[in-house]
């Protein structure tokens, strides 16, 4: 037996870390078609691209452990099946089960990584990448001069450009409008072709001009008189103008913008985080139902303020027989304009109230939602490691039952599974979110539905039931089919 485990686990741990590698590149081509407006032309070195494209591939790893043991146990399995040696197990009196016995605890040791990875290591390199991210898109982009358009991306100065060869480099037809002294177009330059160049340090912009005219507005002499607009035009061969550029140098924000976010929190953190925002939460809401107009005795002893933040006791004391009060009675007796008053009073203290409870609900409601990313993030630490083990448990039969090895339909199998188990699992976040159900249904709807699948996929295979085979159901569809062509036959004679 040792020897047959060995044998089952080398051929698991080629395939398994073989997809593994594969899934990441995959998603983290999904991450560079998502981030590539946020990259591309802002000048970043490639130990910055690089260094972002690896913590996105951490960022990635929950999602890649269970896609990966998904598809490399079918592929396992699949081609112990399609190379008889599953059978020749079978037939040496080794079950199923046993023959997954190895593999079943390698599922449980990945689960076990996969949740500490998500508890303990991807917090901290989820923070450094959203700093990264953040510190990327607030990157000053190159500039890059397009022909016809102006561009503002020099401090002070609003740049057309006629023609650009992208061979020389030169800029031709180039129409400059000067705003350093924070007045509208009193100085605009027209030049016959330039060349523009960054220096290295990005820190000054250099435009060196050919055969233009300078055109300077200069001020009135004129006082009392009928008002002029005498300018200065300055004709040059040759002209360097030097400008101090912001932000085209690469600058790191500060990792503490983002620590307290739901992402970079491990599970204690995220559990001292909710009982933190749940308080405020209760708390709020107390404060907006006190500030309701009713009235306020009536107030103060349905909402008691010494309660607890998770909590609204009603403190309502017991009325007497002989105390009730006929309103309509005394409503009726009143003259009319008293009623209309009375009336008009109610009225207006309702919408009053309307207003405030929609004004207050849309604040409520955002508050919810952000404790709810929360606790749906503490439960997507356990959701996305216990899929590991449930998708082995989905793979490892199937892949006896449709004894096919390689990448062929393996992959397909894996892909239809992934994305019917991400789509449930999209589905019941959602409603989690938006407090269709509870918290703890809708996080873990996904596993309410592919474990039972897994189980019993694994007791079918493993009893070699025939509604599992692959034969059985083409008899049956082939059987169906005979049967309604001797029917139509029957029913043309």
């Amino acid at each position: 037996m040792k020897r047959l485990h060995l044998f089952v686990i080398k051929s698991f741990l080629g395939p398994f870390f073989m997809t593994f590698f594969i899934v990441v590149f995959v998603l983290l081509m999904q991450f560079l078609w998502k981030y590539v407006d946020d990259l591309v032309g802002k000048g970043l070195d490639f130990k910055v691209l690089g260094e972002m494209m690896f913590y996105a591939s951490f960022a990635l790893l929950p999602l890649a452990f269970p896609l990966a043991m998904l598809l490399a146990s079918i592929m396992t399995f699949g081609a112990l099946g399609e190379n008889y040696e599953l059978v020749a197990m079978k037939a040496s009196g080794i079950s199923l089960f046993r023959i997954m016995r190895p593999l079943i605890v390698i599922a449980i040791l990945i689960t076990g990584i996969a949740f500490y990875f998500s508890n303990n290591i991807l917090p901290k390199t989820n923070l450094k990448f959203s700093t990264l991210l953040y510190s990327v898109k607030k990157q000053r982009p190159e500039l890059v001069l397009q022909e016809g358009v102006f561009t503002n991306e020099m401090d002070g100065y609003s740049i057309k450009v006629g023609k650009r060869d992208n061979d020389t480099k030169m800029l031709y037809d180039l129409l400059i409008y000067d705003h350093t002294k924070n007045k509208p177009n009193e100085s605009v330059t027209v030049a016959d072709s330039g060349l523009l160049r960054i220096t290295e340090d990005k820190r000054y912009m250099v435009m060196n001009l050919f055969s233009g005219v300078t055109y300077q507005e200069q001020k009135s002499q004129n006082r009392g008189k009928k008002e002029t607009y005498p300018y200065q035009r300055n004709r040059f061969e040759e002209q360097t103008i030097r400008v101090k550029v912001r932000d085209f140098e690469f600058n790191r924000r500060d990792e503490s913008i983002f620590k307290n976010q739901y992402r970079m929190l491990t599970i204690d953190q995220l559990v001292t985080a909710d009982d933190s925002l749940t308080d405020e939460y209760y708390g709020r809401l107390r404060n907006y139902m006190m500030q309701i107009n009713i009235n306020p005795t009536i107030t103060r002893r349905m909402y008691n303020l010494t309660a607890k933040a998770d909590s609204l006791k009603r403190d309502i004391e017991e009325v007497k027989a002989d105390s009730i009060f006929d309103f309509d009675t005394y409503y009726s007796g009143l003259d009319k304009w008293v009623q209309a008053d009375i009336a008009k009073s109610a009225l207006d203290k309702a919408r009053s109230n309307m207003q405030q409870v929609n004004m207050f609900q849309g604040q409520l409601y955002n508050k919810k939602k952000t404790l709810n990313k929360y606790r749906m993030e503490r439960h997507r630490k356990f959701t996305l490691s216990i899929a590991v083990l449930i998708f082995f448990f989905i793979g490892a039969p199937l892949g006896a039952i449709i004894r096919k090895g390689g990448l062929g339909m393996p992959v397909v199998v894996s892909i239809f599974l992934f994305i019917l188990y991400y789509i449930v699992s999209m589905s019941g976040e959602k409603t989690a979110r938006e407090d269709v159900w509870a918290m703890f249904n809708g996080m873990w709807f996904s596993s309410y539905i592919f474990l039972p699948i897994g189980v019993w996929l694994t007791y079918k295979a493993a009893t070699d039931s025939a509604i599992m085979t692959a034969e059985a159901y083409t008899k049956f569809f082939a059987r169906l089919g005979l049967e309604r062509f001797f029917k139509k036959k029957k029913s043309n004679d």
